[in-house]
């Protein structure tokens, strides 16, 4: 294997890293204050990504805008799972407070199908998304630099 081959993957390596360290980070937090493991988490996340599309695509909002709108939505669709499927079970027993995780995540990702459509979708990048930097003959995609 050459260098520029082994630099190239360390780099998809090291931005994948971050991302599924995000992610972890706030599986930890969430698990740290209420002792339980959201399996709804990444579910939130694909909701957001959905509310940006949508944001994009429907209402004509700019990226960052978008982007803004979803954190946002993101944020009351949390706050709205933790009030309905996690609060009311605090002082329950602790497997009732998992299957209620496990039952919100089935909700979310269902609802997401039978709203959204189980198709994949795409829309525009930001020109910084879509260009690709040349570091010598290693090629890092801009996205590689916002994770």
């Amino acid at each position: 294997m050459s260098l520029n081959i082994f630099i190239q993957n360390l780099s998809n390596g090291i931005s994948l890293g971050c991302l599924f360290a995000l992610i972890a980070i706030g599986y930890t937090m969430v698990y740290g204050v209420l002792r339980l493991i959201n399996f709804a988490h990444g579910d939130i996340f694909m909701m957001a990504a959905f509310f940006v599309f949508y944001a994009m695509t429907i209402f004509s909002l700019p990226w960052g805008i978008a982007c803004l709108v979803a954190i946002v939505l993101a944020m009351v669709l949390g706050r709205t799972v933790e009030k309905v499927a996690y609060k009311p079970l605090r002082n329950a027993p602790r497997i009732s407070s998992l299957c209620s995780a496990i039952g919100m995540s089935f909700l979310l990702e269902n609802f997401a199908i039978v709203v959204f459509g189980g198709r994949p979708k795409s829309f525009y990048r930001p020109e910084f998304f879509a260009k690709t930097f040349v570091l010598g003959e290693v090629r890092v995609p801009g996205v590689n630099f916002v994770t």
